[in-house]
């Protein structure tokens, strides 16, 4: 299960020895309803090895602003406490594996 990412626990999170994958979302979103199976699939094949949150923008503003978030679905991918990539938009699983497989690898 994608972990509940908030302004409280996001330092925690980034700062983990873990890659860590970041969905902003909001209910009112279709394509983020659309891409949240993909999230929750994701979570649980790369469970222990990556952490994958996602962030109800409408309730987190620190981080939306932190990250310049305008458009949602957004995704952004951190290793070792920084950026490493970005997907914004709906994407396909295979797009979001690729990268998540580029963050263990590098």
């Amino acid at each position: 299960m994608a972990l509940k990412v908030t302004d409280s626990n996001f330092e925690e999170l980034l700062n983990s020895d873990k890659p860590l994958v970041i969905d902003f979302w909001a209910e009112w979103c279709g394509p983020c309803r659309m891409i949240a199976p993909v999230i929750e699939e994701l979570a649980s094949d790369y469970e222990g090895r990556v952490n994958i949150g996602k962030v109800d923008v409408d309730n987190n503003s620190e981080i939306v602003s932190r990250f310049g978030i305008r458009n949602i679905p957004t995704i952004l991918f951190f290793k070792n406490g920084e950026m490493a990539d970005k997907c914004v938009g709906a994407s396909s699983k295979a797009i979001f594996v690729e990268k998540i497989e580029k963050l263990l690898r590098d």
